[in-house]
């Protein structure tokens, strides 16, 4: 069974710099991110591998937190973040294209990491990842707006 995911592609009216500063600052995400309510960073340092915090944000009616891991930081490029829903794992790959003019391409793709399951099980957690991806996709499309639109403000 292919992974279920889907693809984001949004300009940035700012460079990659710009806008790899709005995705690594976690601890200003609420003041970005219009769904985050609360940011709990759980690791000192740098953004990096290893990087590690709980957010809160509210979604599809309801508020709940999720404890998210940098999983590849390749700055000014590319940045992967894992998180978990019971059993199913969440990549978010965040990849930044700088355009002609200096402008970027911010590109999000969010793939569900299935467990290894055969049978009855594998279709339920096939759907619950669908399901999951598809309830997640208007914020993320929402998530991408607010990057685009702090990391414009923060070329100024």
């Amino acid at each position: 069974m292919t992974a279920p995911r889907f693809l984001l592609v949004h300009p940035v009216d700012a460079p990659p710099a710009a806008v790899w500063e709005v995705l690594t600052d976690i601890a200003g995400t609420p003041q970005v991110l219009t769904g985050v309510e609360e940011v709990e960073i759980l690791t000192g340092g740098p953004y990096a591998e290893g990087t590690r915090w709980r957010e809160t944000r509210s979604m599809l009616g309801m508020t709940g937190t999720m404890e998210l891991e940098v999983v590849e930081a390749q700055p000014l490029h590319r940045t992967v973040i894992r998180s978990a829903v019971g059993e199913i794992g969440y990549r978010t790959v965040f990849t930044l294209r700088e355009l002609v003019g200096g402008d970027t391409e911010l590109r999000l793709e969010s793939v569900a990491e299935l467990p290894v399951r055969r049978g009855p099980r594998a279709l339920v957690d096939g759907a619950s990842a669908r399901f999951g991806l598809a309830a997640s996709k208007p914020t993320m499309t929402q998530d991408l707006a607010d990057i685009a639109a702090a990391a414009a403000r923060r070329a100024r």
